[in-house]
């Protein structure tokens, strides 16, 4: 009985491994194709809508998008590529720039 518990307790440490790392993180995208003052908000809800996405902030005068999210739920390609599925295509912008 004990090593089965032993086993059990083992294999659900393991399973939750994964979220006990799991952090919330925060990338820019320079996004593409965004020429008038609705581009920002389809931008916006297109990334938004990414399953992990908490907070997405769009600039239409930078042509920025900064998006924070749970890498454990998502990460940076399938935030760009909801973005291009709307039209606009975006890239993680490099720090500094």
């Amino acid at each position: 009985m004990k090593k089965t518990f032993c086993a059990v307790a083992l294999i659900a440490s393991v399973m939750t491994a994964s979220a006990a790392f799991a952090a919330e993180r925060t990338i820019t995208f320079a996004v593409d194709n965004m020429t008038c003052a609705s581009c920002p908000y389809i931008v916006k809800n297109s990334m938004a809508s990414v399953p992990g996405v908490t907070k997405v902030a769009v600039s239409f005068e930078t042509k920025t998008a900064t998006v924070t999210f749970d890498d454990a739920k998502t990460n940076p390609n399938a935030i760009a590529a909801a973005s291009m599925n709307a039209g606009y295509p975006a890239h993680p912008r490099a720090q500094g720039s």
